[in-house]
């Protein structure tokens, strides 16, 4: 099936009120403008080298979203791209982009990582270490803390990202009863291609889908 194909079906089956992020690392500009043309709205990008090189071709004809783990080095670069950084996970990141964001005269929404997993070859902040660095960087005027994003194993069967989702969406209904002043916990960013329904049933707002969308990576 072409890309316009796959994501008419998508958006045919996302109930109402869940964000598509289309996750299109490696895709070439032709490519991701396919998937725009044919609906979707927000791309997710993983590096900012390469979404630099899309940005150029693309333009804001559908909004950016960094989805990938964000070196410091980077914050710059990918506050003159990004309308949502997705994987904040410290608060020297979110300094960073802070710091940046006021030079650049913007605000950032920031979702917080959650390691739900607690895996150590992951980034992103365990569940219990969430409440402290929210509390720690809500004050930043330059970013706003919008919600929390996890992203389930990498292997094993799609049920068991369950666990993962259910820990999530227990964290993110917490802080959100919390009324900590300057964040909203406005989105719930989980599931990828072989768990995005799963996510969804535990209360993903927001599914990050590549494969289905643009086919397997080459």
């Amino acid at each position: 099936m072409s890309i316009r194909e796959n994501v008419a079906r998508i958006l045919r089956e996302l109930p109402p009120g869940v964000e598509l992020v289309a996750a299109a690392k490696t895709k070439s500009p032709a490519e991701i403008l396919e998937a725009i043309d044919a609906g979707v709205r927000v791309i997710g990008e993983n590096y900012v080298q390469e979404a630099i090189e899309a940005f150029a071709a693309v333009g804001k004809r559908a909004r950016w979203h960094f989805i990938g783990h964000l070196q410091t080095n980077k914050a710059k670069k990918a506050v003159e791209i990004f309308d949502a950084i997705e994987t904040v996970d410290s608060t020297d990141l979110a300094r960073e982009l802070d710091k940046r964001c006021r030079t650049a005269g913007k605000t950032m929404s920031v979702l917080i990582e959650i390691n739900s997993g607690e895996e150590g070859q992951k980034f992103g902040v365990a569940p219990d270490g969430a409440e402290a660095l929210i509390r720690e960087i809500a004050p930043l005027p330059g970013i706003r803390v919008e919600g929390l994003m996890t992203m389930g194993p990498f292997e094993g069967a799609p049920e068991s990202a369950r666990p993962y989702f259910k820990i999530t969406k227990t964290l993110f209904d917490r802080i959100g009863a919390l009324g900590i002043p300057g964040i909203e916990m406005k989105w719930l960013s989980m599931g990828m291609t072989n768990s995005w329904r799963m996510a969804v049933e535990e209360g993903a707002n927001r599914v990050r889908l590549g494969m289905l969308i643009f086919g397997p990576r080459s």
